[in-house]
């Protein structure tokens, strides 16, 4: 199996060790060269040094092959495309950005000459619309 792990803090270095111990073939992205030494001297891992939010970090590491992707970090947020499916990530405790939300909330606001509401308001999913958007 071919592991992709974001983050060599206690997790991920863990799970990085017992994962490529068992054979498999584990890439570990990290920004801090002072982290990596949570994997000893003897680790079978590939090393991606740079930030795993940044989508040239994340071709490095060959994310799109992987098998599995682990986030081992202690923020996370998900850009996600579907209101309905942020929510739910939401509900999960997973901060999302949902950029149609986000604007036509803006816009809305705009037209209007409402004062701007804070990113959070924008990015929630617009209940009021659930009717709508049934078939």
């Amino acid at each position: 199996m071919r592991i992709v792990i974001m983050g060599c803090g206690r997790t991920g270095s863990i799970l990085a060790l017992l994962m490529s111990q068992a054979g498999h073939q584990v890439t570990m992205i990290e920004r801090s060269q002072d982290a990596l030494l949570r994997l000893g001297k003897h680790h079978t891992c590939r090393i991606v040094l740079g930030d795993g939010l940044d989508e040239d970090t994340l071709r490095r590491a060959e994310v799109d092959k992987a098998d599995a992707f682990i986030a081992c970090m202690q923020r996370v947020a998900a850009k996600v495309n579907d209101p309905v499916r942020a929510e739910a990530y939401r509900q999960h405790g997973i901060f999302t950005l949902t950029s149609g939300s986000l604007l036509a909330g803006y816009l809305r606001d705009w037209l209007l000459n409402q004062p701007t509401r804070n990113v959070e308001e924008y990015n929630q999913f617009y209940p009021e619309l659930q009717v709508l958007l049934q078939d």
